[in-house]
């Protein structure tokens, strides 16, 4: 299993609407295409109106990598940044979990 916890900043709530929109898109074509990803959960963060956080796992790296290859990926990687203020990635490595194979 791979995964990641990923902490994005909205530049503002003009940009933070268009991100969501962005997202849900990117997040439909994940569901239909990426059978390799486990979960790819993106959450609004209480008491802060321009953080979302996303948690990733995939199956194993090959599982990322393909997501990572995906068009649908590419887009959202190449617009993401317009909205954005900074971004914040965690690696994880699975120690122990329910729903997991650890």
């Amino acid at each position: 299993m791979f995964g990641l916890c990923v902490r994005f900043t909205c530049k503002d709530e003009i940009s933070a609407e268009a991100y969501d929109r962005l997202v849900a898109e990117t997040v439909e074509a994940i569901k239909v295409n990426e059978p390799g990803t486990l979960v790819y959960a993106s959450h609004l963060v209480e008491g802060q109106p321009l953080q979302r956080i996303f948690y990733e796992l995939y199956r194993d790296k090959a599982a990322f990598e393909a997501h990572e290859a995906a068009s649908h990926t590419s887009r959202y990687l190449h617009e993401r940044d317009q909205y954005l203020a900074s971004t914040e990635v965690d690696w994880l490595t699975l120690q122990a979990g329910k729903g997991t194979s650890g």
